[in-house]
C-alpha cells in the first residue's frame, strides 16, 4: 500500500535538497545543450521546465525531469537534418503531443515490452557517443562533427582535436574529472555537489590562466549564454518553433522519434526511482507520460530541449533527503533565478569544465563493468546488447533499437513456443493458495503477463512459482520475479513460494513443502493460459 505524504510534511528537506539538485543540474543542462548541438539556454530552459512544470504535474514525488543525456545523439542528429534549430521546436511539440496522447491512452505499460538488454545497450551506445564528441572540446578544440557519428574524421572532431591540442583546457579537464571522481571520497566537504567544485575550480583556473598566452583560454571556450539587460531581453532569449515547417515529414520522423525514446527513457527511470523510494510510493506510468508530454509541448513552445526523467538527479534528489515534488521545483524555480540574474557567472564556466562532467556521465553509461555483466548473463542478454551498441554507434538509434529488437525476437524463435505458464488456484484450509507453473521457455514477450498477473493477486494468500519445467528463463522475468518477492508481495501480505529454480537463475528456492501441501497441490485443476493472454487469468481471479 502507498504511503501518502503532505507535500509540506518534509519541507525543510526538501529545500535543502531542491539546492542540491540545483547545483547538480545547472552544469548538467549547460553540458547535455552543448553535447546535443543545441544553444546553451535552451538547456536551461529544459531544465526549468523540468523543475516547475513537470514537477506540479507528475505523480512522482522524487523523480526529476529534465534535459537527459540519453536524447543527445537523437537531437544532435535531427538539428543536423533539419538544419534549423526552431524546426526542431517543432518537433519538440509534436512529440509532447504524442507522449500526451500515449498518456491518455493508457499506453504506460509499454516499457515492459522493451528488453533490458536492448535499453542497456542504448544507453551504453549513448554514453560511447557522448565521450566521443565532447573529447574535442575536453583539449580545447572547439569544432565538432556535423554527424554524430564521424568520430575519426580527419578534418573535424578527434584526429583534429589531437592536432590542436590546448594545454589549458587540457588541464582544465583533467583537473575536473579528477574533482568529479574523487570529491565524493573526501570527509565533511563532500556534501557540496562534485560538479559545482569542478565549474568552479574550472573557473579559477582560467582566471589563472588569464595572464598566459600558452594557457589562457579564449571565449570562444567559455560558456556564452545571452546576458539580459531587462526584463523583456531576459524574454527575448527564447524561441518560438517554426510552425510553417509542420508539412516537412522529417519533423514528424524526429517528433516520433523524440516521444519514443523519452517516453521509455522516462518510464524506466521512474520505475528506478520508485524502488529507491524509502517510503516504497508507486507513479502511475501513464500520468507520468501525460506530465512529460506537457512538459515537452510547453519546452517546445518556448526554445526548450526535449525533457525525460532523470536518474541522476532524481537518486541525488532521494540522498538529499527530499521526499515530496517539493524538491523538485524548488531546484527548478533555482534555475530560473539562475539564468535571469547571474548569467555573466556562467558565461565564465570553461567547456572544458562541461566536457569532463559529460565525459564522466557517459563512462557511467558504458564502463566496462556493464559489459561483463551483460556477457555473464550469457548470450540470450549479451548478443542483442551488443548489436544495440554497435548500431547505434554507426548508425543511428531507431536502427539499433530495431536491430537489437529483431535480434533478441530471433533467439526467441529458436526456442519452443509455448505458454509462459500455467495457472492452478488450490482451496487450502487456511485460505486461498495460487500456483504459477512456469513453462520450458519463458522469454521477455512474457514479462508483461506475468508481472500483470503478480500485481492483481489477491492479498493475505499464497503464490507458488514452478520453475521445475523450464529450460530457459528472461533475465528480465527474473528481476519481475524477485521484485515481486522482495517488495510487492510483502506489501499485500503474500506469501511467495519459489521451487524449481536453477542455481543459474541466481534465485533461491524457498524450503522444501509438506507432503500435505505436495497432495493437494497434485490434486489440484490446471487452468492453460496460452502466452501473453492474461485476460482470462485476471478474469479468473476476480471470479473467484
Amino acid at each position: 500500500m502507498n504511503k501518502q505524504t503532505s507535500i509540506f510534511s518534509n519541507i525543510k528537506g526538501d529545500l535543502s535538497a531542491g539546492l542540491v539538485v540545483f547545483l547538480i543540474a545547472v552544469p548538467l543542462c549547460l553540458g547535455i545543450a552543448l553535447a546535443s548541438g543545441a544553444p546553451l539556454f535552451s538547456g536551461m530552459i529544459a531544465g526549468i521546465i523540468g523543475g516547475i512544470v513537470i514537477g506540479f504535474f507528475s505523480g512522482s514525488n522524487l523523480s526529476v525531469s529534465g534535459p537527459a543525456a540519453g536524447l543527445t545523439a537523437v537531437v544532435l542528429a535531427a538539428i543536423t537534418k533539419l538544419g534549423a534549430f526552431d524546426i526542431f521546436l517543432l518537433s519538440i511539440v509534436i512529440a509532447g503531443a504524442i507522449q500526451l496522447t500515449f498518456g491518455l491512452l493508457k499506453a504506460g505499460t509499454v516499457a515492459n515490452y522493451f528488453p533490458s538488454n536492448v535499453i542497456t545497450g542504448m544507453l551504453t551506445a549513448i554514453g560511447i557517443i557522448i565521450i566521443m564528441k565532447q573529447l574535442p572540446y575536453a583539449f580545447g578544440y572547439d569544432k565538432s562533427s556535423e554527424s554524430t557519428y564521424e568520430f575519426i574524421d580527419a578534418e573535424n572532431t578527434l584526429l583534429a582535436a589531437l592536432n590542436h591540442i590546448s594545454l589549458g583546457a587540457t588541464i582544465i579537464t583533467i583537473l575536473s574529472i579528477l574533482i568529479i571522481l574523487y570529491w565524493s571520497k573526501l570527509p565533511k566537504v563532500s556534501v557540496v555537489p562534485a560538479p559545482l567544485v569542478a565549474v568552479i575550480a574550472g573557473i579559477l583556473l582560467n582566471m589563472a590562466f588569464s595572464g598566459s598566452a600558452v594557457l589562457a583560454l579564449g571565449d570562444n571556450h567559455l560558456v556564452r549564454l545571452p546576458v539580459p539587460e531587462s526584463f523583456n531581453d531576459f524574454l527575448g532569449q527564447f524561441t518560438l518553433p517554426r510552425f510553417s515547417a509542420i508539412t516537412n515529414k522529417e519533423v514528424w520522423i524526429t517528433a516520433a522519434t523524440v516521444a519514443i525514446v523519452a517516453s521509455i527513457e522516462t518510464l524506466l527511470n521512474v520505475e528506478a526511482t520508485d524502488k529507491l523510494d524509502p517510503l516504497k510510493r508507486y507513479t502511475s506510468p501513464n500520468r507520468e507520460l501525460k506530465a512529460q508530454g506537457i512538459g515537452n509541448i510547453i519546452s517546445g513552445l518556448i526554445g526548450g530541449l526535449p525533457i525525460t526523467s532523470v536518474i541522476v538527479r532524481s537518486s541525488a534528489n532521494i540522498n538529499a533527503g527530499g521526499r515530496t515534488k517539493v524538491a523538485t521545483m524548488t531546484h527548478g524555480i533555482l534555475l530560473l533565478v539562475c539564468t535571469a540574474l547571474i548569467a555573466p557567472f556562467l558565461n565564465m564556466i570553461p567547456l572544458a569544465t562541461l566536457a569532463a562532467v559529460l565525459l564522466v556521465t557517459g563512462y557511467k553509461l558504458c564502463k566496462i563493468s556493464i559489459f561483463k555483466e551483460m556477457f555473464k548473463n550469457g548470450k540470450y542478454q549479451w548478443v542483442p546488447f551488443v548489436v544495440t551498441v554497435v548500431a547505434i554507434v554507426f548508425t543511428d538509434l531507431l536502427i539499433g533499437i530495431a536491430l537489437g529488437m529483431a535480434v533478441s525476437v530471433l533467439a526467441i524463435l529458436r526456442g519452443n513456443i509455448k505458454s509462459s505458464y500455467y495457472f492452478r488456484k488450490e482451496k487450502y484450509q487456511s485460505g486461498d493458495s495460487i500456483r504459477l507453473e512456469l513453462a520450458q521457455e519463458v522469454s521477455f514477450l512474457n514479462k508483461a503477463s506475468i508481472l500483470l498477473t503478480l500485481d492483481h493477486l489477491p492479498a493475505n494468500t499464497t503464490v507458488i512459482i514452478d520453475a521445475n519445467k523450464t529450460a530457459y528463463i528472461d533475465f528480465d522475468v527474473l528481476q519481475t520475479i524477485r521484485e515481486f518477492k522482495e517488495i510487492k508481495a510483502p506489501q499485500k501480505n503474500i506469501q511467495v513460494v519459489l521451487t524449481g529454480f536453477k542455481d543459474v537463475y541466481k534465485i533461491q528456492n524457498s524450503p522444501s513443502l509438506t507432503n500435505e501441501q505436495q497432495t493437494r497441490i497434485t490434486n489440484g485443476h490446471v487452468h492453460t493460459i496460452a502466452s501473453g493472454n492474461h485476460n482470462d487469468l485476471l478474469k479468473e481471479l476476480q471470479l473467484n
